[in-house]
């Protein structure tokens, strides 16, 4: 029993990392917005998009256990030129916004604490990059799971934060929808932040990068149910605890500091560090994870040698595509001032319409019974991945005819 337990306790890491990455500098600019904008009227939604998170994340990771082969490997062998085209370059775009927007998440949590951005940037910078080409993917591993723990600083922010847990309780098991374009860009955000595209590249290639197998999937898929509730748990509370303070007051969120800000004077000076420490580490997590699933990609669709495992020699395509994003992302933070919540949420639009795409590709990918075997989704499961690729694309295309409605009133 002590060995089955450790064995379960060893597989955590790609499946937590992928999901915990996605309560990054953005989601948490996201949740936050949701929670003041509309209190716990949302709640529904974030637990839905939670149990979506984890069904995507097991596709992703059972495709690499079965496979070996990562995401873009996979859709380089079976889609057509154009098709692939188009996946990928969706993926890039897609990426490489939010890739800014966790060092921007840095320079406002080190700004928190006094400390200028022009410091923190780029030692933070330089840390992810030394930790990702200098250390075995143990090691990284090992870093990230450390920087998780500071999203435990949001539930302990949200029970400073002294919410109505009745409300909290009727907003989870009452959908409310409206229609209009604020709360639909909203939904849309809240999935496009929660089922980021890079975090099923992440989980994929994270498995085959630790010797994932079928033979043991159930412990990879343990690790991808703990990270699923772990995440959904955390954006749950950071909703609940700007609910709570800032919803009541009105209080309009400007940046995700300001997040923090405000709930001193209503929560105690505490429940504003540990949101900052929570941004903080959060932002440290994603500008590490989120360059790392893109190198993944570009060199995978490139046919280049990959794995942070390899040295410089072994692997320089892939070293320098992941210098170069580092490099991009800080060298952007470091600009003046941006208007960073309208930036983070119209990232995250974005990530939510072009989700869709991913998910077709995955869809077709995991029931291919040549690539899959006997491993392809049950009609059941499939019955639900296909059910939640629908209905984000249906979102997806209403936002599209409200925003089009709009330009002509």
């Amino acid at each position: 029993m002590r060995k089955r337990l450790w064995l379960y306790l060893a597989a955590l890491g790609p499946g937590l990392l992928a999901a915990s990455a996605g309560n990054d500098a953005g989601g948490i600019a996201t949740y936050a917005s949701a929670g003041a904008s509309y209190g716990y009227e949302l709640l529904w939604a974030l637990v839905l998009v939670s149990i979506f998170v984890g069904v995507v994340q097991e596709m992703s990771a059972r495709l690499g256990a079965v496979t070996g082969k990562g995401f873009s490997d996979l859709v380089r062998e079976s889609f057509s030129l154009r098709q692939t085209a188009l996946i990928l370059l969706t993926l890039l775009i897609a990426n490489t916004g939010i890739i800014v927007s966790e060092f921007v998440g840095i320079a406002a949590g080190a700004e928190l604490f006094g400390i200028s951005r022009y410091i923190a940037v780029p030692i933070s910078a330089v840390f992810v990059w030394l930790l990702v080409t200098r250390g075995s993917y143990g090691w990284v591993e090992r870093i990230f799971l450390i920087l998780s723990l500071a999203f435990f600083s949001y539930i302990g922010a949200a029970f400073l934060a002294k919410p109505d847990w009745g409300a909290a309780l009727e907003g989870t098991l009452h959908p409310h929808l409206q229609m209009d374009l604020k709360y639909f860009s909203l939904l849309i955000a809240l999935i496009g932040t929660t089922i980021s595209p890079y975090m099923q590249l992440y989980e994929q290639s994270s498995v085959i990068e630790k010797g994932g197998t079928i033979e043991e999937y159930r412990y990879t898929r343990f690790d991808v149910i703990v990270g699923t509730i772990f995440s959904g748990a955390v954006a749950v509370f950071i909703l609940i605890a700007t609910a709570a303070t800032l919803h009541p007051h009105g209080v309009k969120i400007e940046t995700a500091a300001d997040a923090a800000q405000a709930l001193e004077p209503i929560a105690g000076h505490y429940a504003k560090a540990l949101f900052a420490i929570g941004l903080l580490g959060a932002s440290l997590l994603a500008a590490g994870v989120l360059p790392l699933a893109t190198t993944y990609m570009l060199s995978e669709a490139l046919g280049f040698e990959r794995g942070v495992s390899r040295s410089w020699s072994e692997a320089p395509i892939f070293m320098g595509i992941l210098t170069g994003l580092i490099v991009l992302g800080a060298a952007i933070a470091l600009l003046p001032a941006l208007p960073l919540i309208p930036v983070l949420l119209g990232v995250y639009v974005l990530n939510g319409l072009l989700l869709p795409v991913e998910l077709f590709a995955i869809l077709r990918l995991i029931n291919d019974r040549e690539l899959m075997g006997d491993h392809v989704n049950g009609p059941l499961y499939n019955a639900l991945a296909w059910g939640i690729a629908i209905v984000v694309s249906v979102l997806s295309l209403v936002w599209f005819g409200m925003t089009v409605l709009g330009w002509f009133r």
